[in-house]
Parts: C-alpha cells; structure tokens; sequence
C-alpha cells in the first residue's frame, strides 16, 4: 500500500518528534543534542510552513516520515535555494517512503520557484548518500569534523540537486510561498 503524502499539520506533532528522536538521541544525523518536543516540533512546523513545505507520509492512521525545505541561507541572493531533510520511521527505512516523500516535495519546491537543493548529510550514512543520489542529488563537498556528538567528530558531505533550469543570466522570479500553493 502505498503511503498518502499530504501536507504536516500541528496535529502531527508529536509523531514528528517521535520519528526525529532516534536522530538526535542515538545517531549523528542529526547535530541536536537533545530531542524537541511536540510542542517545539509544532513551532517548527509553524515557521518553516509560512514559506516552505513541510509534507508527511501517512498510511492509516499512522505517520511514517515527514519531509520539509528551508532557506539555504539568510542572505536575498540565496533565496531560491533551499536545504532539505527527510526523516523516517524506524523500521520503515528503505521502502520508498523517502523517495516518495522526495518526489512531491522537489515538484512542489519547483513550482514555487526554487531553484537549487542541497543536502548535508552526516558521514557515514549510506542509506541517506543513497537516498539523496537517486533521487538526482550529486556530492559538492565535505565539512571534515564539523561536529562533535556522541564522542566523536563527525564530517559532513553536501550535495545539491536542480530544481528547475534556469540559465546563468536568467533572472528567476519572485517565489511563491507555500502558503500560497496549499
């Protein structure tokens, strides 16, 4: 059965933290220390939705990964690029809930204007260096022990991925929020 993809909404919350947990308390993924709260997660959630999507993999009743895009960076000129993240249920990894999530996040980033994707990954990880490559990510670089977590210095890899073409002199157009396409 295929998962619903639909946008997060505050109720799911608290299965956001769930999913996210694991990442910042057992793993490296991510470089939190402590996990958020449902209530962190809906403020989150709050911020990124008042210009990017933020979308969930749902079957039955139950959420199975979350996907969303940020800025890049705070400087106007990056504005049409944007970093993305995935995350998924434990036990649910490797059965396409990624790439699912992936694929109408990049189509609903190009409609709105985006650009350019990037992807920092904590080394090693081949499942997400996988996920991220076949879904058209390609490497740009690495940030040797940019963090340090569970007693160890971690490096991390960027990779970036076009959204749409634009020529190198093509002004793009204004984005449209999120909001605006729900």
């Amino acid at each position: 059965m295929e998962p619903v993809i639909r946008p997060a909404e505050p109720r799911d919350a608290a299965a956001l933290a769930e999913i996210y947990a694991p990442s910042v308390a057992e793993r490296p993924t991510s470089f939190e220390l402590e996990p958020p709260d449902a209530a962190e997660m809906a403020a989150r959630l709050a911020r990124v939705t008042a210009a990017w999507p933020w979308l969930v993999a749902e079957e039955g009743d139950g959420v199975l990964g979350y996907c969303y895009a940020s800025p890049f960076a705070e400087r106007a000129a990056y504005r049409w690029s944007v970093t993305t993240t995935a995350y998924v249920r434990e036990g649910r990894h490797r059965c396409g809930i990624g790439r699912a999530l992936y694929t109408r996040l990049f189509d609903i980033l190009a409609r709105q204007g985006a650009v350019m994707a990037f992807a920092g990954i904590t080394l090693p990880n081949e499942a997400s260096v996988g996920l991220h490559r076949a879904m058209g990510f390609a490497p740009v670089g690495t940030y040797p022990r940019a963090g340090f977590k569970l007693g160890r210095w971690w490096d991390v890899a960027w990779y970036s991925r076009a959204l749409r073409h634009v020529a190198d002199d093509e002004a793009p157009a204004e984005l449209l929020p999120w909001p605006m396409l729900r």
